[in-house]
């Protein structure tokens, strides 16, 4: 026996092992699935030795590189010191982080609650709100993702990504989270504007009244990197201030400088001001579980219980989430997000030009979306997404879908440390991969 087929089928029967232990509705990717084992810089590598270049970094997490020195360094002097106290005792790399959170956050006399998940971040976000404003009616966007919790799925407008229609919260979604389809995409970008305002007004007629929160992506993550035009927030913020509506702006995805523009995604609508709460999550940690919520005090400072964190703010997490932010901070790699995301979106805009299944190529920075449609009916187009995402797999690069209800868009987010000879490779890879998937899967269309 070959050692390839040693390892095959060592990969069968982890395979099966997951499939006997884990849930039905946890997500794999790939036809046969791959085991990461290792990782350095932008590249990692399967069970079976394979090596691939990652713009995906493990959903956007991944945020710096992998293996990053001074991460590792950080968590292991930590490690060696202590692993866990809990809140109920003072811990210096908390304050340290969250010093620094606070003073980066933009919103004035910020208090910050550090949680283990993105998840957890927008359930505590939804807990201050309701508590501050009395209410349990929530505004949130159409095509929107907030994480898996049972408040997070009540508020989630994508019905791939909320298993259930029960939830304690009233939700209103409104316009305006997606720029290119439904009623309002024909319109200028100020138009636009106007029309998703005009909605927000009508959709606060129909509530019962003292809303408590817009929670909003600054640019839609699992909805596939789709985003309004610059200032909307800023124009949803004037109304929400005459209600006394908070303004919740959701920056897991967006926060850190991926967008390269902005080190959050708020500053694109910046206009009326910070928001009231910012929530983040995975990329500071680098894979670390890190997620947080920052708030002006007379928010974070509303609940009127006792409480504590187990496992946020843990010493040695918060290790991890200084080292790896004082990288990301000196070696500018917002800067070179926005260097690098503009190449390799063009790169890919000029690689898809030709292509009739490719619909748009989308996105800002190092956070850029690929829609796919049946070239004949320009219906999204699920198949295609996932046949490039194995073609992709096969040329040594990993990406990820999502895309609304269909998930028909190619996700591309690599570690903000990318080079320019990696996005040209990744560029490289991706064409190719889109031309073999789009041709294998309109010759399986003609055929049936």
């Amino acid at each position: 026996m070959s050692s390839d087929d040693v390892k095959g089928g060592a990969h069968a029967t982890l395979h099966a092992r997951h499939q006997a232990v884990l849930p039905d509705w946890l997500a794999v990717y790939y036809q046969r699935p791959i085991e990461i084992t290792h990782g350095e810089g932008r590249h990692v590598w399967d069970a079976e030795g394979n090596r691939y270049l990652d713009f995906f970094g493990g959903i956007l997490t991944t945020m710096t590189a992998h293996a990053l020195p001074e991460v590792t360094k950080a968590i292991s002097e930590q490690a060696g010191r202590i692993l866990h106290t809990s809140t109920l005792y003072l811990d210096r790399p908390m304050v340290d982080l969250a010093e620094r959170v606070a003073a980066l956050s933009g919103i004035p006399d910020a208090r910050v609650f550090f949680t283990t998940s993105g998840t957890e971040a927008n359930d505590t976000a939804l807990l201050l709100a309701t508590a501050y404003r009395r209410s349990n009616q929530i505004l949130a966007m159409r095509n929107s993702y907030h994480g898996r919790s049972f408040s997070a799925v009540g508020i989630t407008g994508n019905r791939g990504w909320s298993p259930t229609s029960l939830s304690p919260l009233q939700t209103l979604y409104v316009h305006g989270g997606v720029r290119t389809r439904g009623p309002f995409a024909g319109l200028s970008d100020g138009e636009f504007i106007k029309a998703c305002v005009a909605d927000l007004e009508d959709v606060l007629g129909q509530g019962y009244g003292n809303v408590a929160a817009l929670i909003a992506e600054p640019i839609q993550g699992v909805g596939g990197f789709t985003s309004p035009p610059d200032g909307l927030f800023a124009a949803f913020r004037e109304v929400l201030d005459r209600h006394g509506i908070l303004w919740i702006t959701d920056e897991v995805q967006t926060g850190w400088g991926r967008t390269g523009d902005h080190f959050w995604g708020w500053q694109a609508h910046d206009g009326s001001g910070p928001p009231d709460i910012l929530t983040f999550a995975k990329g500071i940690g680098n894979g670390m579980s890190i997620g947080g919520v920052v708030a002006r005090a007379e928010v974070m400072n509303c609940l009127g219980a006792n409480s504590i964190s187990t496992f946020g703010g843990s010493p040695i997490t918060m290790a991890a989430g200084l080292a790896n932010l004082n990288h990301l901070v000196e070696h500018d790699l917002q800067g070179n997000a926005r260097r690098v995301g503009g190449l390799l979106i063009e790169r890919l805009r000029a690689a898809c030009a030709g292509l009739d299944g490719v619909r748009e190529v989308r996105g800002r920075g190092l956070m850029i979306g690929v829609e796919l449609v049946d070239p004949g009916t320009g219906d999204p187009s699920p198949e295609g997404a996932s046949a490039v995402l194995e073609a992709a797999r096969e040329g040594g690069l990993l990406i990820g879908k999502g895309g609304g209800h269909n998930t028909s868009v190619l996700r591309i987010a690599p570690p903000l440390s990318l080079t320019v000879a990696e996005a040209e490779e990744g560029a490289e890879i991706l064409d190719a991969a889109l031309r073999t998937a789009l041709e294998t899967t309109r010759s399986g269309r003609s055929a049936s």
